[in-house]
């Protein structure tokens, strides 16, 4: 009784910090057995997502700059940080005019899910595009919509900007419109499921304990960048142990060799807890630096 009244108290704090919660699916969902499953939430952390949705963080009318952005939660494809890796950073994008949006996607290891690599990113997709449904509604520019991810968060924030492979979709109205963000931010993210650099954990929970070449193949995203993929920053610590830096280092050399539109902050110190704040040294600076590249890319405009 006392952990379901703390998963209960969890989610309530979750709704709280936004609106109401938009669910991604009305009733058909993608890739799904139509088991009927709960959320499991403890610790500022989400373990099973009974709902794909997306948490909202509207901007007023004043402030708006007509900008959005989806947040993507980090957990090494087991759990969601929603906290530390969402709705915090959804509340600073919020100081500089930006709507943002949490989402909350299924995890790999969801009993209901057929396909398990394919989930996370159908969700992101989907969520992208719920969001360019409601652009009107929400005064929001729809070539203005980008995503940021932290650590595995990261991974499919790249995975959403960078993967080519038609998912299969619903195909309603909402699915018409496109998954691609106009820019990404990624903070120490999850690139390569292969090599010596890859982040192990994140490779056995997206793709299983046993994963063949091909798979690893499309989810190491420094062999997805296109000509499409949007303009990146990204943001890593040098002496982070869990991710190594040489992810966003080939993320980068592949963004370079496709022209596109890049900005790389290495910071001597941070680990793998580069955060909002209490960050050490120069790494306290990274969200100011975002703040004025999004200025450059006009994605905010004056």
């Amino acid at each position: 009784m006392k952990k379901l009244l703390t998963i209960l108290l969890s989610f309530a704090y979750l709704l709280t910090q936004g609106q109401e919660s938009i669910l991604l699916y009305d009733t058909t969902m993608p890739n799904s057995k139509g088991l009927k499953l709960l959320d499991s939430i403890a610790n500022e952390r989400v373990y099973q997502v009974a709902a794909p949705r997306i948490i909202p963080f509207f901007v007023s009318k004043q402030e708006n700059s007509g900008t959005a952005v989806l947040i993507i939660p980090g957990g090494g494809y087991a759990r969601l940080a929603y906290v530390i890796s969402g709705t915090q950073l959804a509340k600073w994008f919020n100081t500089i005019g930006i709507n943002a949006f949490v989402l909350l996607h299924r995890l790999p290891n969801s009993p209901d899910v057929i396909d398990r690599p394919l989930a996370p990113l159908q969700d992101a997709q989907r969520a992208i595009r719920v969001i360019r449904s409601k652009t009107a509604e929400w005064h929001i520019d729809p070539g203005r919509i980008g995503v940021m991810g932290c650590s595995a968060g990261g991974h499919l924030a790249a995975s959403l900007s960078s993967i080519e492979r038609p998912i299969k979709v619903l195909g309603d109205a909402i699915d018409q419109l496109s998954s691609k963000p106009n820019f990404s931010v990624l903070v120490s993210p999850v690139i390569t499921m292969k090599g010596d650099h890859a982040h192990q954990g994140s490779v056995d929970n997206l793709l299983g304990k046993v994963a063949d070449d091909s798979q690893k193949e499309l989810f190491s995203l420094q062999a997805q960048v296109t000509e499409r993929t949007p303009p990146t920053f990204l943001v890593h610590a040098q002496n982070d142990k869990t991710v190594s830096v040489q992810n966003s280092l080939l993320y980068y050399q592949a963004l370079l060799e496709h022209k596109i539109t890049a900005s790389l902050h290495i910071f001597p110190q941070g680990g793998h807890a580069i955060a909002l704040v209490n960050n050490p040294g120069s790494t306290a600076t990274w969200p100011s630096i975002l703040a004025a590249w999004l200025h450059e890319i006009k994605m905010i405009k004056p």
